[in-house]
This record gives structure tokens, sequence and C-alpha cells, in this order.
């Protein structure tokens, strides 16, 4: 499957842009791009894809998405044909934007790992999203610096929120969870060493941080909130979906390079967790990746495939009201 690579408005001299959208359609294939991207959905029900995790969604939807993590929104048919009005606000911004020597500072912890786990998208809902909309909606009107100010407001109330989920799974993007105790952080990145090998086993991670097998056990379903065979079972789930969307390996190859070592046993994992076979997942986004460029409203925004970068520029206008801040 080709992933689309988004060609943003965001410029060098840019902190951040807003695009925002008043029904205005969903008209773009699956896709990417280098920077940061928080999006705002509301007013319509539909269907959302964020890496390796398909789900719906209704009336609003919040979702921060870290650097290349393919993304797309769907709204439902039957409500765009009715002419129902909805908006969609997108803050986009650079990923070397909180690289500097202040936002080092211990004040900016919770917002950089905010930003490391939106490797995965993360979703807010409840009164983050409440609250998280207001300010997003107050970000579309260019008030100078005190948009800056209200950005940076934005992303200390999502850094500590607890009303989130991870939506792409973590062998999608393998990255080790951060801790407070270095034992998990030394377990975490053992087995997201090793998760492909069929031969790992409990007693192999137990052994990288001195404990036994049972110690183990009980250690790490307090920490990762799953059993270590469970964390085992996602981490190579989410590999194979990676590997079937992204490469031309065939459902055994995608099997065995994920760490399962039985065929049958992969297909029927992969059915209780994904709701349907390999095949399927794979026809599944195919067909949403089917896009007809001919209706395409916002002209050179996607990279077509094996374009020639050489002479691409960002495009002189976008479809929605576009903010630089």
């Amino acid at each position: 499957m080709h992933i689309y690579r988004e060609i943003t408005p965001l410029k060098s001299q840019d902190v951040f842009v807003v695009l925002d959208s008043v029904s205005n359609g969903f008209d773009y294939p699956i896709h990417n791009h280098p920077e940061y991207e928080l999006n705002l959905v509301v007013g319509i029900s539909g269907t959302r894809v964020v890496g390796d995790s398909t789900e719906r969604f209704a009336d609003g939807d919040l979702v921060l998405l870290g650097p290349y993590l393919y993304h797309k929104w769907d709204g439902d048919q039957q409500m765009l044909g009715n002419g129902h009005p909805y908006r969609v606000i997108t803050v986009q911004f650079a990923a070397d934007l909180f690289v500097g020597q202040m936002f080092q500072k211990d004040r900016f912890f919770k917002i950089r790992k905010l930003l490391k786990d939106s490797s995965r998208g993360i979703k807010f809902h409840g009164k983050t999203f409440d609250e998280a909309m207001r300010i997003m909606v107050s970000l579309t009107e260019d008030r100078g610096f005190a948009n800056i100010i209200e950005l940076f407001q934005l992303l200390d109330l999502l850094s500590n929120s607890t009303e989130t989920e991870l939506l792409a799974s973590l062998g999608f993007s393998p990255e080790p969870h951060r801790s407070e105790r270095n034992r998990i952080q030394v377990a975490y990145a053992y087995i997201l060493k090793h998760f492909t090998d069929p031969n790992l086993r409990i007693s192999d991670a137990a052994a990288q941080v001195h404990m036994s097998e049972s110690a183990f056990s009980h250690f790490f379903q307090k920490y990762a909130f799953r059993s270590f065979t469970q964390f085992l079972i996602d981490l190579r789930i989410g590999h194979a979906c990676k590997l079937l969307l992204d490469s031309d390996d065939t459902v055994a190859q995608a099997s065995a390079r994920s760490g399962f070592n039985n065929l049958a046993n992969f297909n029927r994992l992969f059915k209780k967790y994904r709701s349907c076979t390999p095949v399927e997942y794979r026809k599944r986004y195919l067909e949403k990746n089917e896009f007809d460029w001919t209706n395409q409203t916002t002209p050179w925004q996607f990279l077509p495939p094996k374009a020639n970068l050489k002479g691409f520029v960002h495009p002189a206008e976008h479809s929605t009201r576009l903010v630089h801040f």
C-alpha cells in the first residue's frame, strides 16, 4: 500500500499553522508528514485510520499525531450527502519545535513525553476534549503572540490529561514506554528488541532484570497492566499489521517476521484481535487507499507515487482557511 506524503503549509519561519475547514469534505488519501498534528473533528460521525487502528468516531474527535504516523478521517456518506454542517480544525507544528535548550527544562517534561507518546496517536475525550476544543477554536483567529501562549496552554492541558487513549498498537511503532522504574525500562527494551524471535520466553526477560520467572510475571503485570504473554501478542500482531500494509510480504512471511512460528495460530490470534483475517485486513486498507486524483481540491498537497521531489513547492492556496503563526 502506498502512503502518500502530505506537503503541509508549514513554513520555516512559522511556529505553527492552523487550518480551519467548515463542511469541506474529506477528499484526501491515507497519508503522513514529518510534522506533529492535532486534529479536531466536530459535528459529524465517521471512521478514523491512525496507523493500524481503525475506529468509528461520533460527533467529536480529537487526536494528536506524531511525525510520519499515517492517518485519514472519513465522514459518514449519509451525513455528507445531507449537507450536515461540520468543522475540522488542524494544528501543525514542526518536529524540532521543542528541541531547544529552554524546552529541555523540567517544566516541559510532560509536554516532551506527550509528543513522544504521540508516535502511536493519542485520542482525547471528556473534559479534556471540551477545553481543548475551546482553545482550538480560539486559535483560528489571529491575535498575534497570544496564539503562541495558547498553543503552550493547549499542549500543557493535553500533557496533564488522563482522559486519553493510545491508538496505534505498540508493535506498529515500537518504542519503549517511559517508567519510573529502571527495571521495567530494561525489560521493555529487551522485549521490544527481541519480540520477533519466536523463541523469546518470559524467563529470558526475567533474566535481564535478575528476577525469577514468577516474580517477574507479577512485576510486569503491575507496570504493563497486562501479562507478558498478552504484551508479546500485542507487539507481534501490531508488527504484522505494519508488514501487511508497508511491504509485499505474504501472510506467512509477515507471520514469521513478527515472531509467530505457527501460521494457523497467527491467523487465529489475528482474527481475535483485529476482527478480520490478515488477508481481509490488507484488502480493507487497500480499498481505503484508493484515491481519485482528479477530484483532489488542493493540487500538489500530496506527493503522488514515485514523484520527483525536485521542484516541489508548497501549494500557494489551500481549500481551507489557513493561518500562520
